[in-house]
């Protein structure tokens, strides 16, 4: 269930991206969101996966190298689920980029990103954290969780290892590809305005739903009663944050940032 709510969060990234640029820069957009999925999966499947969780049998703290093709996976059937939910930050790890890059990126240029994002860079940093081989967290001798720099690094539902690395790669992209041509000159600052506000609301509420698989979910199990109710905060939080968040930007619009209107 989770898989499938993060997996929704696509069709969130998509309508908000396409709300949020120019008409003629739609159908573009909504491209690349369909090639992150659709490259990014495969990516997973045919090496991506294998780098972050494919356990040597000499523990690698860089990257891990086995299971290539999901080799070995009817073996030991749990592997199927938690294939499919890491597979889902993956994608979403790249999809994060194309809204930085949005009008000024060829979308061949962003598939060729996307296979590297998806088949190396993002699943070496989740061996790093998650796998409990990286050199971020792993058992040292003493049977302690540890990092290489002392304490182990702890990300519950990927705000370093997914959001943080999406997002430096979209900094990376967007401080490269510079900003769009006059986007910064006053008299024609209104031509970039999105051309569908209702696309860009109806993609935040679906992005918040799909968030409910992102972060509970993150449990990675709820039949215990301590971890359902872990879950159950989780989602508390997960709702709360975002009503502050809306607010506070809501005032920023109203009082800080010209126009100073009260819109979305």
């Amino acid at each position: 269930l989770g898989s499938l709510l993060v997996f929704f969060m696509h069709s969130g990234f998509s309508l908000l991206e396409a709300g949020s640029v120019r008409f003629k820069n739609a159908q573009n957009i909504l491209a690349k969101n369909l090639v992150v999925v659709t490259i990014g999966f495969l990516c997973w499947y045919v090496l991506g996966n294998s780098l972050a969780f494919g356990f040597l049998d000499k523990p690698n703290r860089f990257t891990g190298g086995s299971a290539f093709l999901m080799s070995g996976f009817f073996d030991e059937k749990t592997k199927l689920r938690f294939w499919l939910f890491h597979g889902t930050f993956c994608a979403t790890g790249g999809t994060i980029v194309s809204g930085a890059m949005a009008e000024r990126t060829k979308l061949k240029g962003f598939g060729i990103f996307t296979v590297v994002m998806t088949s190396v860079i993002y699943p070496i940093i989740v061996h790093w954290g998650w796998s409990g081989e990286g050199f971020l967290n792993y058992v040292d001798s003493h049977g302690d969780r540890v990092s290489v720099f002392g304490p182990a690094y702890l990300d519950f539902a990927g705000s370093g290892i997914v959001h943080l690395v999406g997002g430096v790669a979209a900094l990376w992209g967007a401080a490269i590809v510079g900003p769009r041509k006059g986007r910064y000159d006053e008299a024609a600052s209104d031509a970039f305005d999105g051309h569908n506000i209702p696309f860009c609301v109806l993609g935040t509420f679906f992005l918040w739903f799909g968030w409910y698989g992102f972060n509970p979910c993150s449990t990675t199990s709820m039949h215990e009663r301590e971890i359902a109710h872990v879950a159950a905060l989780v989602a508390i939080n997960t709702t709360l944050s975002p009503c502050v968040s809306g607010l506070i930007v809501f005032f920023l619009r109203a009082k800080v940032t010209p126009p100073l209107r009260l819109d979305v």
